[in-house]
């Protein structure tokens, strides 16, 4: 019987140490797919364990879970493929989304106390990935991740959202207003910002009849607001106009995680420049800075063009990668403008009553988009007509 136990042990010795090689193994291509495909988690999910000869987690990767795993089979590697694909198929059809409200605040993880990531304006289509509690997982057009609670979207399906796309719409263009019961203004039905996108129903004398992405009616004046295709065509970067949107907000406060006209951080100030003239760029600052054409490293300011991006920071050094942390748009004479604390405009000119030696001192880069290609930059022509 001793000599049973003493041939037994070597062999589960080998087991387990075979076991633990693929272990191995399989945490390397799990790594280096997540690398590959998944590099931004803002933007992309690629969540997977592999534990017990089980693969667990969760990925919106789908073309590239099924190379992986016939990688897998090809090193004849035995696994149990319990990975969740997303979008989830408890949500059976709805799997795309209308924001119903002004300004759908959107967080890190679903609860209202959570941080805030970014916001979506009223009628931004919406990919769903899951639901948890009355909150969604979704995918703004700009590819970010984050939840919205159930109050601000309209569930629906692909078929429904295609449509939507193809009923008339109108552009809310003032900064902010009411969308009302009736042209008498007794009664609100929602608020409005610049950029919400209403579906129009008709029109009554100065008022035009508009629904809402979840089917509520009202109306807003005519002088309020643009039919979508005269939007369209009348949106443009050129200087005057990014200028003219970026001054319109002075003053608004700083909001961490805010993308509108009720508070915006730094990055979403710039996106929100963007956004109301034709531009849909990413959401954060050390994003935005890998679009478009670097212009400056060395504060030459005379190599700068109205609507070129500033990215402020800590620079790389031996020990660590740079840091972008800030992001304000230039609009000239030596003069750019930024959400930091507020929204205000701030000069490199020492002269200047508005010199800011601060920003100064952080400085890393100039980036261009405007005339650039850019796969993180898309037309908003794209995302509002399904084109």
């Amino acid at each position: 019987m001793k000599k049973s136990y003493s041939l037994l042990i070597p062999l589960l010795s080998l087991a387990f140490a075979c076991q633990q090689n693929h272990d191995k193994e399989v945490q390397d291509l799990i790594e280096s797919y997540r690398s590959e495909l998944a590099p931004d988690k803002r933007v992309a999910l690629w969540n997977i364990q592999f534990e017990n000869d089980s693969l667990k987690g969760e990925t919106d990767q789908i073309a590239g879970l099924g190379n992986f795993l016939a990688e897998l089979n090809q090193q004849e590697i035995k696994f149990v493929n319990a990975v969740n694909q997303l979008p989830d198929e408890g949500l059976g059809d709805n799997t795309k989304a209308l924001v119903t409200i002004s300004v759908a605040n959107i967080r890190s993880s679903p609860k209202h106390s959570a941080e805030l990531a970014t916001q979506a304006l009223m009628g931004t289509p919406l990919n769903v990935l899951k639901e948890s509690d009355g909150w969604f997982l979704v995918q703004t057009p700009d590819g970010y991740l984050s939840w919205v609670d159930r109050a601000g979207i309209q569930l629906m399906s692909p078929e429904e959202l295609d449509e939507w796309h193809v009923q008339p719409k109108v552009v809310y263009t003032k900064l902010t207003g009411h969308v009302w019961t009736s042209p008498m203004q007794e009664e609100m039905v929602s608020d409005v910002v610049a950029g919400d996108i209403l579906t129009l129903e008709g029109e009554n004398h100065n008022y035009l009849e508009v629904s809402l992405p979840d089917g509520r009616l009202g109306y807003i004046p005519s002088s309020e607001s643009m039919l979508m295709e005269d939007w369209l065509a009348t949106r443009s970067t050129n200087p005057d106009q990014l200028i003219s949107t970026a001054k319109q907000m002075l003053g608004v406060p700083y909001l961490w995680g805010g993308t509108s006209i009720k508070g915006v951080d730094c990055s979403g100030f710039t996106k929100t420049i963007y956004y109301l003239n034709g531009q849909v760029i990413p959401r954060d600052a050390s994003q935005q800075v890998h679009e478009g054409e670097e212009v400056d490293t060395d504060k030459n300011w005379g190599n700068l063009e109205v609507g070129d991006l500033l990215f402020f920071g800590e620079k790389a050094t031996e020990d660590k990668k740079e840091r972008v942390v800030h992001v304000g748009m230039w609009i000239g004479n030596n003069e750019f403008i930024h959400s930091r604390g507020r929204v205000r405009i701030s000069s490199f000119d020492p002269n200047s009553p508005n010199f800011d030696e601060y920003e100064l001192n952080r400085y890393l880069r100039t980036k261009r988009i405007i005339n650039q290609k850019s796969d993180g930059v898309i037309s908003v022509s794209e995302l509002l007509t399904n084109e």
